[in-house]
């Protein structure tokens, strides 16, 4: 049988499922995508909350427990960097529809000298070497430059360019993407565990394989009890220069974990696109209710945060459209998952089930990386080779 005769059905349709599935349809496999939501403007999903500045790890938002994952999430996000300044090369910014990937200069605060820092030392060291990661450059004058508030606190800083994303625009080209290369899609949604239904929805969709990339919903999908979810929360402001100087890049405060204040709050300033600048960041775990306001009392400190850092930004104008967005980034105990099902099915054959998911506020930054990973693991089971533990 040849691979376009193959059929993968993949459960979710956020970033991480579909640029697997982008990633099967290059390597001449069919392909179902199955979703309860897709990416649009009037009911954003989490993909399209994200802050989606990539950052190589650990990064800012999110730590890794164990040396493994970091590992493996360094190689991801090489991948996605690669691919994410190709697209930006081949396909201009005139190009309709716009992918809305922009190569940003991007600046890291820090309210010490980074070498008393022992991983964000290792961090800058490893970035400085990388030939791919373009501008580089390690220099605490970058404060001034950048107009930073002296009240901010902050003594050292480094930068260099990255692919900032505009989620909207992003998540909108890359379903077209799909579709064009042959994708079918199903508004759907599964519930329960995924292995007890998995020959009822390899028969029903014609599949040899199911990719589960439901992010929170692993939990019940994948029998995982370590999902667990980390709100977020982005103020959206106009970014014409009018109320303030305009900002053309971006700028993170990288606050120790120690120092982060209840909300586990850090200084995220990013250009989203040519007209909107979004504000952040919120990281509250276990907080599953969407029910922020301006009002609320972490988003009105994520605003302050914010405003001290830059001068003028108390000025700014609220995006009229989408003033405040939020979301769950979907995180795991043990790190991101992409692996293969370890438990057997009830006749004590291998399972034709792959995850990936957990990505945590990190799916854009190791989306292409998290996607080839799969499709190794898709290749594998079907040489028949034994899952393993990762």
């Amino acid at each position: 049988m040849q691979k376009a005769d193959k059929r993968v059905l993949i459960i979710g349709g956020g970033v991480t499922g579909m640029t697997t599935a982008w990633a099967l349809l290059d390597a001449g496999y069919s392909v179902t995508i199955m979703s309860d939501r897709w990416a649009s403007m009037s009911d954003r999903i989490t993909s399209q909350i994200a802050g989606a500045l990539w950052e190589y790890p650990p990064a800012v938002c999110g730590r890794h427990t164990d040396k493994v994952s970091i590992l493996k999430s360094k190689k991801w996000c090489m991948t996605s960097y690669r691919v994410f300044e190709k697209l930006q090369k081949i396909l201009p910014e005139r190009e309709l529809p716009d992918h809305g990937i922009r190569m940003r200069m991007s600046n890291f605060f820090f309210d010490k000298p980074i070498e008393q820092t022992e991983d964000e030392y290792e961090k800058m060291v490893e970035i400085s070497t990388i030939p791919e990661i373009r501008g580089f450059k390690r220099d605490a004058n970058l404060v001034k430059e950048h107009a930073v508030n002296q009240k901010a606190g902050v003594v050292d800083s480094y930068q260099h360019i990255a692919p900032a994303i505009d989620t909207d625009s992003y998540m909108t080209w890359l379903r077209f993407i799909v579709a064009c290369k042959g994708a079918q899609f199903v508004t759907d949604r599964v519930d329960g565990d995924l292995l007890a239904q998995e020959e009822e929805l390899l028969e029903e969709f014609d599949a040899q394989a199911i990719i589960q990339c439901t992010g929170l919903s692993g939990a019940e999908l994948a029998g995982d009890e370590s999902v667990y979810p980390l709100r977020g929360a982005l103020i959206r402001v106009v970014n014409d220069g009018s109320k303030f100087p305009k900002v053309t890049e971006a700028l993170v405060v990288a606050h120790d974990y120690a120092k982060r204040d209840e909300d586990g709050g850090i200084v995220f300033i990013v250009p989203r696109n040519d007209r909107t600048l979004i504000l952040g960041g919120l990281a509250q775990p276990h907080k599953a209710d969407l029910d922020l306001t301006l009002d609320s009392p972490e988003i009105r400190r994520m605003r302050d945060r914010c405003n001290r850092f830059v001068p003028g930004l108390e000025n700014a104008d609220y995006d009229p459209e989408a003033p405040l967005v939020q979301g769950l980034r979907p995180f795991r105990g043990k790190n991101v998952r992409v692996e293969r099902e370890l438990r057997r099915k009830e006749d004590g054959s291998f399972s034709k089930i792959i995850h990936s998911y957990g990505q945590g506020g990190a799916g854009f930054t190791l989306s292409f990386g998290c996607a080839g990973d799969v499709l190794a693991l898709l290749e594998e089971a079907e040489a028949g080779v034994a899952p393993k533990s990762t």
